[in-house]
């Protein structure tokens, strides 16, 4: 499957804001928006142009994309999941891509960001209802136990990112047994709960176009 390959700091420069795609390194001084936040590239212009109302549009899209690590034929799918959903279309949207197991995983606190989460769940260490599943896409519901398998118990970037996760604030969705290493899906995730840099009604706006 065809997945993004390049540095992940360009990412934050060119939408230049944070998308903690690297975990750690984004709270850090090291971190590209902080050294150089300014559009990437030979010719990257250091001053910030205005954007058309399409342009806005785009923006949010692609930060969306970039947060959650799909690509565009994956991310229009989703989309149009929403669509047919009872309910806000852009709320809809942010629902099932917070669904993904790789997210879950991540918003567990197992991993420090979505890329290790991913990779992770693509060599078997996660199991949701006591079955293994290797598939980062894969769509989580309520009610749905997710537990570090036996052998990923001992991988030590899992137990230090536990350790730097377990004294955040709980999400309201998810319930975490820190030491049983085990997540249960509770509710599903409100906008509130999210939390993120993205005008999901943009994109909506743009797909609708």
């Amino acid at each position: 499957m065809a997945r993004y390959r390049d540095s992940v700091c360009r990412l934050c420069r060119r939408e230049s804001t944070k998308l903690f795609l690297k975990g750690d390194r984004c709270v850090t001084d090291k971190c590209a928006v902080e050294r150089r936040n300014y559009a990437p590239g030979q010719h990257g212009v250091q001053t910030r142009r205005k954007f058309s109302e399409y342009g806005m549009q785009l923006r949010e899209k692609q930060k969306a994309k970039r947060i959650y690590g799909v690509l565009e034929k994956q991310f229009r799918g989703y989309f149009k999941k929403a669509e047919m959903k009872k309910g806000v279309t852009g709320e809809n949207l942010l629902q099932l891509l917070e669904y993904r197991l790789d997210n879950v995983v991540y918003r567990l606190g197992f991993t420090l960001s979505r890329g290790m989460a991913r990779q992770l769940v693509r060599h078997s260490h996660f199991t949701v209802n006591g079955k293994k599943v290797n598939i980062p896409s894969y769509s989580v519901k309520r009610g749905d136990v997710i537990e570090v398998t036996k052998r990923g118990k001992d991988i030590e970037a899992i137990k230090e990112s536990l350790k730097k996760t377990v004294k955040k604030e709980p999400l309201s969705w998810l319930e975490i047994d820190e030491e049983k290493m085990r997540g249960v899906v509770t509710s599903v995730p409100m906008v509130e709960d999210i939390s993120l840099p993205i005008q999901e009604q943009l994109i909506v706006e743009l797909y609708s176009k």
